[in-house]
């Protein structure tokens, strides 16, 4: 950023969605005299121990950090933004400097602390989206389409610039029906669409219906076929009269802290043949066929990996 002052260094890290004023951090920052200022959010506590922990006491300054713990002493959970003093973290580079797979948060941070630097938190109330797992990235998603977004793209005052490929303008055939949906350029849609977000050059065939699900760019939904809460990503092929999203939730037998939340999630370059059908908490990667779907299915916590690996 032009404004801010090279004795002062921004860092971003982390799988996150936030709209920030980072010279509102930054005032804070000089104003507390600070080393390091870390960027802290309040969460559920029963969710806290998917972060990584601040502990800070009535004067803003950070006394200890817990890295996913088990039993969180606070829930404020760290953002990954941060503003060092730039001496401060030059210092700490060159020491480290040494240190295999160096990481701010593992190693940079933890240093300052423990040689004594003044680390302050500062507490930050506004839209901020941890997106470190499927659930909570199809969560951030499905936001982007409420009534009133609270991650607003056409907010007035906090405009959202961006640079789209040069590719034809979507196209809405007369049968087709959008509800709620963000539509991508390039996208043709003849089928039925549903509170999704529809990335660029996706084609949804003629009597399909995709409901509450993200589908990435280049994916092509066939004819009859039906999705239901599904991430789907680049160049995909769903088959004809497939239907994805059946059954009962159960645990992923796999991962089931990665593949939850109800959801079908399908990795780029699949292919999902016609007429099977996929139940929920669901991984598929790969060139699948008929036969790698016993009686037409593959129940709910199944995962189906054929080529690469869905993370």
């Amino acid at each position: 950023m032009e404004s801010f002052n090279p004795d002062y260094v921004l860092i971003l890290s982390g799988d996150h969605i936030y709209k920030m004023d980072y010279e509102v951090m930054l005032d804070f920052h000089k104003a507390t005299n600070a080393d390091v200022s870390i960027a802290v959010m309040p969460v559920p506590m029963e969710e806290a121990s998917r972060f990584g922990i601040v502990i800070a006491d009535d004067q803003n300054t950070i006394t200890e950090f817990q890295e996913k713990p088990e039993h969180p002493k606070s829930n404020l959970a760290s953002m990954g933004i941060y503003i060092f003093s730039w001496k401060v973290l030059k210092e700490a580079l060159i020491t480290m400097s040494d240190v295999n797979g160096c990481d701010f948060g593992k190693h940079i941070i933890p240093y300052c602390h423990e040689n004594g630097r003044k680390m302050v938190a500062y507490e930050y109330n506004g839209y901020w989206k941890d997106v470190g797992t499927l659930g909570s990235y199809w969560e951030a998603n499905m936001e982007l389409i409420d009534i009133i977004p609270e991650f607003n793209l056409y907010e007035e005052f906090w405009k959202i610039y961006t640079k789209t490929d040069i590719i034809p303008p979507q196209y809405v055939s007369g049968e087709a029906k959008i509800f709620r949906s963000l539509i991508g350029d390039g996208s043709e849609i003849y089928g039925e669409v549903e509170n999704s977000v529809i990335g660029a050059g996706v084609t949804i065939g003629r009597g399909a219906v995709v409901r509450n699900s993200i589908i990435m760019k280049e994916t092509k939904i066939d004819e009859g076929a039906v999705i239901d809460k599904a991430i789907i990503a680049e160049n995909v092929e769903i088959g004809r009269g497939a239907i994805l999203g059946i059954g009962e939730e159960v645990p992923n037998k796999v991962k089931p802290n990665i593949y939850s939340f109800g959801l079908v999630t399908v990795g780029e370059n699949s292919y999902i043949p016609a007429n099977v059908k996929i139940g929920k908490n669901t991984a598929i990667s790969g060139i699948t066929t008929p036969e790698d779907y016993p009686d037409g299915v593959l129940e709910s916590g199944e995962t189906l990996i054929k080529a690469g690996e869905i993370s």
